[in-house]
């Protein structure tokens, strides 16, 4: 029986008409054009709007309705396997293919990871959402149901986080998209400390993709691996995206680096990458995913003294940091709202009741500096 699905839904490219089916002139490889999940990926931009500057007028009147609507589509899309998980189906990981027992390859499978931590972080702050505007209970009660039967993120033999529902082999073990690791960066549901296991399943498949790709995929490497902690990879990544590329290259395998004036290389051009590795800079010296404020993460070696000001982290909170032969001196938190800011540093975690005007200055050692 076919019923009317709730909400809405986008795949990507979706343009100024409003054009909300896969692209590809209705032909194009499912690959690219079967990708329904445009609705949870723009949401996450509205709830990290929210989290990063608290305007519960926006939550309210702008986010919540979009939010809302594509959960309804994602409750009516999933569908239960034979083992009661709830999965997608038919589902992608986006411009990837595994290898079938015959040698073929193949696209299209059923709960592709990157859909189930995309559906994953849209239920998750729907239910925030609701409680935080008292609004529509009975529908954030589905979502919970909901949320507690998604199918569980896959290990491989190897420990790495599986691409698809089963161990497929990849057709291109380093390929480009990573988007299993959507959980690790942009979303928050792999964390060092809340999910060691999945973790290091994580930092396993950034090892075993490599560290090729064209500019746009070097600067989600340069995220991730700053969320790894590992400054020195991220940095390294980043020297790797400021190679300079002919203009004329035509190949994507190519495509790496930046063109001449300074646009993302990605044949013929994406600007993705200008964009994605400031936001990785931004990560090595500062996050706040995981419910706290984690100053110098993922500092490289060569950048040993400096300082960074006005960084914006979750919830509300701006960020002043000084630093010297590789260790904090001194940070500055400011507040938007009351509330008890949780700061970790290293191995150390302290929390301070912050109060909107009156800075605080915390030490290396995260104690009040005097006069504060």
């Amino acid at each position: 029986n076919y019923g009317i699905t709730r909400g809405w839904v986008a795949h990507h490219q979706a343009d100024i008409w409003r054009q909300s089916a896969p692209v590809g002139n209705y032909f194009g490889s499912p690959a690219y054009a079967c990708w329904p999940m445009g609705g949870p990926w723009l949401s996450h931009h509205l709830w990290e709007r929210w989290l990063f500057g608290g305007d519960i007028e926006f939550l309210r009147d702008r986010a919540w309705p979009l939010m809302k609507g594509a959960a309804e589509f994602c409750l009516d899309f999933l569908i239960e396997d034979e083992r009661g998980f709830l999965v997608t189906n038919p589902s992608t990981s986006p411009e990837h293919r595994f290898v079938l027992p015959d040698g073929s390859t193949a696209s299209v499978s059923m709960a592709s990871t990157m859909d189930m931590a995309l559906i994953r972080d849209l239920f998750s702050s729907c239910i925030e959402t609701a409680d935080i505007l008292g609004v529509d209970r009975d529908f954030r009660d589905e979502l919970k149901s909901a949320l507690d039967r998604l199918y569980p993120a896959p290990l491989g033999d190897n420990g790495e986080l599986l691409e698809w529902f089963r161990d497929f082999k990849s057709s291109d073990p380093h390929h480009r998209h990573i988007a299993h690791l959507y959980a690790l960066h942009p979303g928050n549901h792999i964390t060092k400390y809340g999910t060691p296991k999945l973790f290091e399943a994580a930092r396993k498949t950034l090892e075993l993709r490599g560290d090729g790709g064209t500019g746009w995929s070097l600067a989600w490497k340069v995220n991730f691996w700053a969320r790894m902690g590992d400054g020195d990879r991220a940095y390294s990544l980043m020297k790797k995206l400021m190679n300079l590329v002919d203009s004329k290259v035509t190949n994507i395998a190519e495509g790496g680096g930046l063109y001449p004036n300074m646009f993302d290389a990605h044949p013929p051009f994406q600007i993705d990458g200008n964009f994605g590795v400031t936001a990785g800079i931004a990560e090595m010296l500062l996050q706040s995913h995981a419910h706290e404020i984690e100053l110098l993460p993922a500092l490289p070696k060569i950048w040993s003294e400096g300082c960074v000001s006005g960084l914006r982290a979750r919830t509300g909170y701006e960020v002043d940091i000084n630093w010297d032969n590789g260790r904090m001196i001194e940070a500055v938190i400011l507040t938007d709202f009351p509330q008890t800011c949780r700061v970790r540093y290293g191995d150390k975690v302290a929390e301070f009741d912050a109060q909107p005007g009156e800075a605080i200055r915390i030490d290396g050692a995260l104690q009040l500096i005097p006069g504060n």
